[in-house]
């Protein structure tokens, strides 16, 4: 039997929590939603860039980065949401969705639910984050 699926997303992103806490609420995937902050990124056989460029989804049949990971989700938590994964794959779709997505990436800071944090690339969380309060003085 292999591993259940796995759907990573940045959880240093308020946007990006945002829709993971909407899939845990609303999708019924028997995939694991996990920040991939609070992963085993060498166990899941993730890059930190791979994590940070696109959500991802990891099963023992199949990989996929972005859209191509959403549709894997939703294919997986069946009932009415099989179909709309079913139509993320198609290949029109598909070449639509890249760039929507990239575009949404890019611009998650200023979507409902973003903060300047979303903008930022981890490492520059990581320098943000490691910078001592400056004394008014």
């Amino acid at each position: 039997m292999g591993r259940m699926a796995t759907f990573v997303y940045d959880g240093d992103c308020a946007f990006c929590s945002t829709c993971a806490r909407f899939i845990e609420r609303r999708i019924p995937t028997s995939a694991a939603v996990v920040a991939w902050q609070h992963s085993d990124l060498d166990a899941l056989g993730l890059t930190v860039d791979e994590a940070e460029t696109a959500v991802q989804w990891i099963s023992s049949r199949r990989r996929a980065a972005g859209p191509d990971a959403i549709a894997e989700l939703l294919v997986d938590a069946g009932s009415f949401w099989r179909p709309a994964g079913w139509v993320l794959r198609l290949p029109p779709v598909r070449a639509l969705a890249w760039p929507v997505y990239r575009w949404v990436a890019r611009n998650r800071h200023r979507l409902p639910g973003g903060t300047a944090a979303c903008a930022l690339p981890q490492a520059e969380r990581d320098r943000t984050a490691a910078r001592p309060e400056r004394s008014p003085h």
